[in-house]
């Protein structure tokens, strides 16, 4: 049995109570690390000349090693256990956002100009001249992060609530990788006019809309028809920042292998709203073979339960996701964990490509295939190559924002994804380096300043 990797998301902190003498803390991390637990900092908190009272803090792969990690700590003697905290949910305490205003009211001049009754000639200015509203306000540099909470991360429909701490993370992320300030807005609803009506009546506020972990195909829907009704950008990060990011992977992937996209057969599981922007942005950028397979198997032109997205993609290949992969040069997982199994990836073309990408829990852990395959890729932060579409949004949006883009172009995504794929110098690139670190402050710009470009090129830039 594969020991899965102990990851941050199952950390877990422990306060202990233990003699001060030689070898107790030993005992402690030798017990830590017999059930496979992975030490992180280990703090000392107290001490006199008889105890010691450290906290310890260790990353686990499940719920279930969580506990076989507190149990074995709990069996050693004249170990006491204090305190237990999951250290995720304790980040999460209270929420992870808060509005601060970008000025200080010192005194009784500051408040007649930032409010009444100086506000009323910022109002009527706007008024007057609409276009006003961004520069004189926060229009300019926010975006809304609009979800009906059907489809979030690969953990189903969680509703409203369920997926507010998804959006918190990602407006998060908005701020610290593009300065830009987003904010959630989860709706109680999961009808595609209602949520297109309360986009639009919320839209003045908002310079950009970002649509996330809304379920196909009724994303599809909602996201084409706020494009036609509003001027301002309308993003559904799902599909287009996963698209954008795993071009950019597979981009570099294809030059290790040395095989080109235009040569090579694509398998793609999951026909969603990821998949389905995969396969139309992979076509764009010159994949000529490409197989789509949902929970019944490949889209055949046999089926007659195909949507309209979903034809769209229709082979004359019929059967499994197993048969599909026979031969295949490239699987890409937008699906559900475990589908893929070390035998359909044996039984894929020489050196294949693999990038698992469900999240939280991939098609197939990595440690399962590793001597298989010639790269790997996961959603995950805690193994190599992640596909993680904050390379992606941020500079996606910093761009559209800087331009006043009305709209936002597939040319925008594929020059996004070039952008992406070239920060990777050729002396870096490696099986385990295929796509920049998500912590690496070029990728925004270069995203940004791409976007930027095919704006302007294409005529969706107002400045």
């Amino acid at each position: 049995m594969v020991q899965l990797t102990p990851n941050p998301s199952y950390s877990l902190a422990i306060r202990i109570e233990l003699p001060n003498r030689a070898g107790m803390l030993a005992s402690v991390t030798q017990a830590i690390a017999s059930v496979g637990g992975n030490l992180g900092q280990i703090d000392l908190i107290e001490q006199s000349r008889h105890v010691s009272i450290r906290e310890i803090t260790v990353d686990a792969a499940s719920l279930e090693q969580d506990e076989e990690i507190i149990q074995a700590v709990k069996a050693l003697p004249d170990i006491k256990i204090l305190e237990v905290y999951d250290r995720t949910f304790n980040l999460h305490r209270g929420g992870k956002l808060s509005v601060n205003s970008k000025i200080h009211l010192k005194s009784q001049s500051d408040l007649a100009m930032a409010y009444t009754p100086g506000v009323g000639r910022i109002c009527t200015a706007i008024a007057q001249d609409p276009e006003k509203v961004y520069s004189l306000t926060i229009k300019q540099n926010t975006v809304a992060i609009v979800t009906d909470g059907s489809a979030v991360l690969g953990l189903g429909n969680l509703g409203p609530a369920g997926a507010l701490p998804v959006m918190e993370g990602k407006a998060m992320l908005f701020k610290e990788f593009a300065g830009i300030d987003a904010f959630p807005i989860c709706l109680s609803t999961q009808d595609p006019d209602e949520i297109v009506k309360t986009v639009k009546n919320i839209a003045p506020v908002f310079g950009g809309i970002n649509l996330e972990d809304i379920a196909a195909p009724r994303c599809f829907e909602i996201e084409r028809r706020l494009r036609q009704e509003l001027d301002i950008p309308v993003f559904h990060d799902d599909q287009h920042g996963t698209a954008i990011v795993s071009l950019a992977a597979l981009i570099n992937a294809l030059k290790l292998v040395k095989k080109s996209l235009s040569e090579v057969r694509i398998v793609i599981n999951g026909a969603g709203a990821a998949g389905i922007a995969i396969a139309r942005l992979l076509k764009k950028a010159g994949a000529e073979t490409i197989w789509m397979c949902d929970s019944k198997g490949i889209l055949s032109q046999n089926r007659t339960d195909l949507n309209e997205e979903k034809r769209e993609f229709a082979v004359k290949a019929q059967g499994s996701l197993a048969g599909a992969l026979q031969g295949a040069d490239i699987f890409l997982g937008v699906s559900v964990p475990g589908v893929l199994t070390p035998e359909m990836v044996r039984s894929m073309a020489k050196d294949p490509i693999v990038f698992a990408m469900a999240n939280p829990i991939p098609e197939i852990q990595p440690e399962y295939i590793v001597s298989d395959v010639a790269v790997i890729a996961t959603g995950r932060s805690d193994y190599p190559n992640q596909i993680n579409n904050v390379l992606a949004f941020p500079g996606v949006f910093r761009g559209a924002l800087d331009c006043r883009a009305t709209t936002i172009t597939t040319t925008m995504y594929l020059e996004a994804a070039y952008a992406i794929a070239s920060l990777v110098n050729p002396s870096d690139l490696s099986p385990e380096q295929v796509i920049p670190s998500v912590f690496d402050k070029r990728v925004a710009t270069a995203v940004a300043s791409a976007v930027q470009q095919a704006a302007r090129l294409e005529g969706v830039a107002r400045s």
